[in-house]
């Protein structure tokens, strides 16, 4: 078993015997190979359910490790195709805890509609970005769409229901807010999510792509989770707002505005992880992320064609 891992660019490894029946291996390996080997062991633990494996990552090695040079020859076309984002295994870790509504998911969110929708009140750009740093909307859009691309229905199912506490909190807040004042017209922060444009599917889905590629390579998502919250909380905050205040009719256009950017964002997301070659490796399990994530393109991808067609009759 630990002769076929050779197979698996091993720069080094350590044994360590810890007593009659259990032994532990240590493998250094470049990052880029790390998901070749995890799908080894996920598919060849040979029923052994004892065997686990832990990921770290290293970020020095003393002494350099000095590049061979067949890996210095090799073709620059081959070096282009190689692996630039995490493993999937890494990804869906991480997936697991956005997709889950914690209390500090709701806690932030409540304070970030709570800023948001005083931000459109005063007309203050600068307190509306502030909500959109607090705003934690990338982790559960982006788990959803992760989920959809590997066809995991339970992690689909609870990343959708934290999407819904994501959406829901900031119309509820604003909601109440129409309730008991009246509607910021002057407010050019408020009036900006009342027109809507094709280009603002552009916006969003450049916002879904920056937010999936970002993650894929676990690159800090702080910014690109402004980005997303740009085009999800103020659009939320202003239909809470015109619901309250029964303006149902006007409700209209920022309600569109916000099913295009979710549906936008969750497409070019699909597309990222899909393309960056994220999928299962039990045949079963590809057959079922295969039917998933093209369900799930058709569906998203026919809701924006749909919207599109909604705004170009809005502006004519």
């Amino acid at each position: 078993f630990l002769d076929e891992v050779e197979e698996y660019h091993v720069i080094e490894k350590w044994y360590t015997k810890i007593s009659e029946e259990e032994q532990l291996v240590k493998i250094l390996i470049e990052k880029k190979y790390a998901e070749e080997i995890l799908d080894f062991l996920e598919v060849n633990d040979r029923g052994q359910e004892n065997i686990r494996a832990l990921l770290y990552n290293i970020s020095t090695y003393v002494p350099r490790i000095e590049v061979d040079e067949e890996e210095e020859e090799e073709d620059p076309e081959e070096k282009q195709k190689e692996i630039t984002r995490a493993s999937r295994h890494e990804l869906y870790n991480v997936v697991q805890s956005s997709s889950t509504a914690s209390v500090n998911y709701l806690w932030m969110l409540l304070l970030s509609s709570v800023v948001a929708t005083a931000g459109i009140v005063k007309d203050s750009p600068a307190i509306v970005i502030g909500a959109m740093v607090i705003a934690p909307l990338i982790g559960p859009f982006t788990a959803l769409a992760f989920a959809a691309t590997l066809g995991d229905y339970n992690l689909m199912k609870r990343s959708i229901l934290t999407c819904l506490y994501g959406l829901a909190i900031p119309v509820g807040i604003a909601v109440i807010f129409g309730l008991l004042f009246t509607l910021p017209v002057n407010s050019d922060e408020f009036l900006a999510r009342t027109n809507i444009e094709l280009m603002d599917i552009v916006v969003a889905l450049a916002a879904g792509t920056a937010g999936a590629m970002s993650f894929a390579k676990r690159v800090s998502e702080a910014l690109v989770g402004v980005m997303v919250s740009v085009a999800l909380l103020p659009p939320a905050v202003v239909l809470g707002m015109m619901l309250g205040a029964l303006e149902f009719q006007q409700a209209l256009t920022p309600l569109i505005l916000l099913m295009v950017n979710i549906s936008a964002i969750l497409f070019s997301a699909i597309v990222v992880f899909w393309t960056s070659g994220i999928e299962p490796v039990n045949w079963s399990e590809i057959q079922v992320a295969h039917t998933s994530k093209t369900y799930a393109l058709i569906f998203v991808s026919s809701v924006i064609i749909i919207l599109a067609v909604m705004i170009i009759i809005i502006q004519f």
